[in-house]
C-alpha cells in the first residue's frame, strides 16, 4: 500500500501546481467574476498566493479520499499537508524577501516546495501508527476554519500586510 500512497501524494504535487497556477489567471479571465474570485487570486498579495496552493489541495484531497479512506491518518494527513503548504510559502517568501528584492522565478519555486513539503508530510503521516480519534474531528474543524478565512477574506480581508496588494496597495477586491 505505501508505494500506492507515495504515488497518490505524488500526483498531487503535479495536480496541485498545475491547477494552482492555472487558477492565478483564472479570476482576471472569469471577467472579475465574484464566484471565481473566491477561488482565484484576486490581486497579487501574498494572502492571494495562498489560495493557489491551499484550493487545489482540498480538492485534490477530496478526489485522493475515495482511494485512501481507509486509512486512518487520512484526514489528520491531509490537514496537516494542506495547512503546510501556505505556511511555507509565508515563512520561505518573508525570508528570503528580508535579504532580497522579490523574483518571480524564486516565489514559483517557493510554490512548488511548499506544495512538496505539504504531499511528503502528509505522505509520512499516513503512512503512521493510528493516531487518536479526536484528530480528525480537530483536522476537519481546522479545514473548515482555513477554508472559511480564505473565503472571507477575499472580501473583508484584515488591513494587515500580509493581505496588501503590493502593487495597487489596495486590500481584497
Amino acid at each position: 500500500m505505501n508505494k500506492n500512497v507515495l504515488a497518490y501524494e505524488l500526483i498531487g504535487i503535479v495536480f496541485i501546481v498545475i491547477l494552482g497556477s492555472i487558477l492565478h489567471f483564472t479570476f482576471e479571465l472569469s471577467g472579475n467574476n465574484q464566484i471565481v474570485a473566491l477561488f482565484s487570486a484576486v490581486n497579487e498579495s501574498v494572502w492571494e498566493h495562498l489560495k493557489l496552493g491551499f484550493w487545489p489541495a482540498l480538492l485534490y484531497a477530496i478526489i485522493e479520499y475515495r482511494k485512501l479512506k481507509s486509512m486512518d491518518n487520512f484526514l489528520f494527513a491531509k490537514a496537516v499537508g494542506i495547512y503546510l503548504i501556505p505556511i511555507s510559502i509565508v515563512i520561505l517568501f518573508y525570508s528570503y524577501t528580508a535579504f532580497i528584492e522579490g523574483n518571480l522565478a524564486i516565489d514559483i519555486l517557493i510554490f512548488i516546495v511548499a506544495v512538496i513539503i505539504g504531499q511528503m508530510i502528509s505522505y509520512k503521516i499516513l503512512n503512521t501508527r493510528k493516531m487518536p480519534n479526536l484528530l480528525k474531528k480537530v483536522s476537519l474543524i481546522a479545514l473548515i476554519v482555513l477554508s472559511a478565512m480564505f473565503l472571507i477574506f477575499t472580501f473583508y480581508p484584515p488591513k494587515l500586510p500580509l493581505f496588501v496588494d503590493p502593487i495597487s496597495g489596495k486590500y481584497g477586491l
